[in-house]
């Protein structure tokens, strides 16, 4: 731009030495062009600045639907469209589109006539078990439960449990397979109590890592004989004799070995407890899968013996005549494996694998497939780490048919199938439900300057006017402001792109002014309110724009939740979530918008989501906040890892838990409601003693009362605020609780005994 060099050359100059070019009369264009007033959007639109000028012409009238109070970048609309309340055309079927809820959702999730959100937990196609998410959120704010919460809902865990078990019956029924299915559940992907205990009564087993998940396990597995535990993980003394005990319970409790050296404490251990244990052998394939969870795959990952070891395992096993004790053999490919192609490599790989091992002597009977069963992300059907290019169905048939195929060729008897698929099982039960609590609009509404920034203190008339007082003593700023109005008087349609980008330049070059000292604050507003003013009216273009420009200025909604906490996923390796709104989905979304959290942090946002035709999108399609009434979104398939995964940045702390069951006609039962942590709890676990904290307040506010720095209604205010938070959520209250101010109370509300305990 050829006024921003001439600009360059003279930034701080002194004032005779600027040479501003004028703001011309254009041919044709009425000279009320240089009168236009600020407050509201210009009837006209003129070519800006330099040659652009020779094309000025008057621009059509366009019309701005801007939605409630401050909505902006992202709600324009071409005169005739109507905007949101006027328009007639859209339906519960273009929000389905939209946010590709068939894709992800089903057969889980749609959406009712009232455009609310629903769950189908069984999931029926005719929804005789929905559940209006809207009205679970009313009846959890009627008892004061506050957001953010998380819904969990057990029947979709047993309802995946029996599509997973009956994809692999069909799928041994197909090809003649003699054995039967076992699934295990791993806890690492989700340990919550009420959670576990659906998988344990369905009759699947579960898979540990660590010792406290192997105490979790022993404790709910106990009572069912039979029942199936994979042990993985490093493993001490401790770990291994408690497994081997286990099995005198009747737990058939699986030593898998993942490093060579676990193997002399199993054999010691045996020894010592006079115990044989049921030995498993962790494979290393050469198979790798690529994304994000490869690197548990191939010859360099993390867990798992090379054939080398394995070998030597068989031999050392021989040679203790304990080799009737190898009875399984593991491996794992990663979790949510994209491409069916590596599933059915890896299992070529593992099934001759665990023939051999049976022609070696072994017993054997278990294979275990391990996780990476993926789920679709993104409702793409596609090969991307957001998504699956493969049914259950698909993944059983591969399973079990590659086993088939391999005992067949070697001559060794079908082992019983295990899968530890817990992305695949749990992922669609839980929904975290938060609600916004603040919009902010990059482009304001039109007309609309901020109280603090009223026009006439902002001396905007000399720009309006096309000249600029040489008795101020910021020249270059006036320079660039002059510059800046010409851009924005003369825009128009066909140079809108580039009044854009000059209006961006313009506005960087401002800042860079004012850290020169160059620039007045006052100046620097004026420069932003004509960026504010430029944008307006290239958005007032509406469907015209390149779709790349709208999507440049999102707003901000921000949310009543913690991405550290609920959704970590999201910021720490950019995975894809299911965002919507759970409620208005009768409505046309109008604004393009990213979610903020409530935490202190930059990262403390979501801005991927799913684009409606498949693509990744930088923006979220959402309603205008309307005064006074609460708008819900939820997120989805955050059942597995997210919670125990989540941090207290901020301290932030875990958020309430209700398990919802679908009574039928639209009715549901709250089996459980898990409260979330208080500020007190997650201050103790930075080791913050409430009690210390709360009698050095009650000290330090005991001595300015006697110091007369506060009164003692203030100290009263104080101490029972304190005590409030102490006890109350992490998250944004709307509920209404303050101490009552009128108080006639003399005394602290807290006091301390003589020994200095908070009573």
């Amino acid at each position: 731009m050829a006024m921003l060099r001439e600009f360059a050359a003279h930034a701080c100059a002194p004032a005779s030495s600027l040479r501003r070019p004028p703001l011309h009369n254009h041919d044709g264009a009425p000279a009320q062009l240089l009168q236009l007033r600020f407050q509201g959007v210009p009837q006209l639109g003129l070519a800006h600045a330099g040659e652009r000028s020779k094309r000025a012409k008057f621009g059509r009238k366009v019309a701005r639907a801007w939605g409630g109070e401050g909505a902006g970048a992202g709600r324009i609309v071409e005169e005739g469209d109507g905007g949101v309340a006027e328009d007639r055309g859209w339906t519960v079927e273009d929000s389905v589109a939209l946010y590709r809820l068939h894709g992800w959702g089903a057969p889980y999730f749609a959406i009712n006539d009232s455009g609310h959100l629903c769950a189908r937990p069984s999931g029926t196609v005719e929804g005789r078990d929905e559940v209006d998410v809207m009205e679970v959120i009313n009846s959890l704010a009627a008892q004061d439960l506050q957001l953010p919460v998380i819904l969990r809902f057990p029947d979709m865990l047993r309802h995946r449990m029996r599509e997973l078990q009956g994809c692999f019956s069909s799928a041994m029924i197909r090809f003649g397979y003699q054995r039967h299915f076992e699934g295990v559940f791993p806890i690492k992907c989700n340990p919550e109590c009420h959670l576990l205990d659906q998988f344990v009564e369905f009759g699947f087993g579960l898979e540990v890592g660590s010792k406290p998940e192997l105490l979790i396990a022993l404790s709910k597995l106990s009572s069912r004989a039979g029942a199936l535990l994979i042990c993985n993980g490093y493993k001490d003394s401790v770990y291994v004799e408690n497994v081997i005990l286990a099995t005198r319970l009747g737990i058939r409790a699986v030593l898998v070995l993942e490093q060579i050296e676990e193997l002399e404490e199993v054999v010691s251990c045996s020894k010592r407890l006079g115990i044989r244990p049921i030995i498993g052998v962790r494979a290393k394939l050469s198979t790798k899968h690529n994304g994000h969870w490869g690197g548990t795959s191939g010859d360099k990952a993390k867990f798992g013996l090379t054939v080398t070891e394995i070998v030597s395992v068989v031999y050392r096993l021989r040679q203790e005549g304990m080799l009737e004790c190898l009875e399984l053999l593991h491996f794992h490919m990663g979790s949510q494996i994209s491409s069916i192609l590596a599933i059915k490599e890896a299992m070529r790989e593992a099934s001759h694998t665990y023939c051999e091992l049976a022609l070696m002597g072994a017993p054997m009977g278990y294979i275990d497939v391990g996780g990476g069963l993926g789920i679709d992300y993104d409702g793409s059907k596609g090969q991307s780490s957001a998504s699956v290019n493969y049914s259950m169905q698909n993944y059983a048939n591969d399973v079990v048919a590659a086993l088939m195929d391999a005992c067949v060729l070697k001559g060794v008897a079908e082992p019983v199938v295990v899968s530890e698929s817990g992305r695949a099982l749990a992922s669609h039960s839980s929904v975290l439900v938060f609600d916004v609590l603040h919009a902010h609009h990059h482009i304001k509404k039109p007309g609309r300057v901020d109280n603090v920034l009223e026009e006439e203190r902002l001396q905007l008339d000399p720009l309006r006017n096309g000249h600029v007082s040489t008795s101020q003593s910021h020249d270059a700023g006036e320079y660039l402001l002059s510059t800046f109005y010409q851009v924005y008087a003369t825009l128009e349609l066909g140079n809108a792109q580039e009044a854009y980008n000059d209006a961006k330049q313009l506005r960087q070059e401002a800042g860079s002014l004012f850290k020169l000292g160059c620039l007045s604050l006052e100046q620097r507003a004026q420069a932003d309110i004509l960026y504010e003013k430029v944008c307006q009216q290239v958005l007032g273009f509406g469907s015209q724009l390149p779709k790349e420009f709208k999507l440049s200025l999102p707003s901000i909604y921000t949310c009543n939740m913690s991405v550290f906490r609920s959704v970590p996923d999201s910021w720490a390796i950019e995975q894809i979530f299911p965002v919507m709104p759970l409620h208005r989905l009768n409505e046309k979304p109008s604004i393009n918008a990213i979610l903020a959290d409530l935490t202190c942090d930059s990262d403390g946002k979501i801005d991927r989501f799913l684009g409606p035709s498949g693509e990744t999108s930088s923006v979220l399609a959402l309603h205008t906040l309307q005064k006074a009434e609460p708008y819900y979104l939820g997120l989805f398939l955050g059942g597995v890892y997210q919670e125990m995964l989540g941090s207290a940045h901020n301290l932030f702390g875990g958020v309430h838990v209700v398990h919802l069951r679908a009574l039928g006609d639209g009715d549901f039962a709250i089996d459980h409601v898990l409260p979330g942590q208080t500020a007190g709890q997650v201050l103790s676990g930075t080791y913050h003693c409430r009690t210390e904290l709360l009698r050095e307040l009650v000290r330090q506010a005991s001595s300015s009362v006697a110091a007369g720095k506060l009164s003692q209604k203030e100290a009263n205010l104080l101490t029972a605020n304190y005590q409030r938070c102490l006890d109350s959520y992490t998250y944004f209250s709307m509920l209404s609780d303050c101490t009552d101010h009128n108080s006639n109370s003399n005394s602290l509300l807290v006091h301390t005994t003589a020994l200095g305990q908070v009573e």
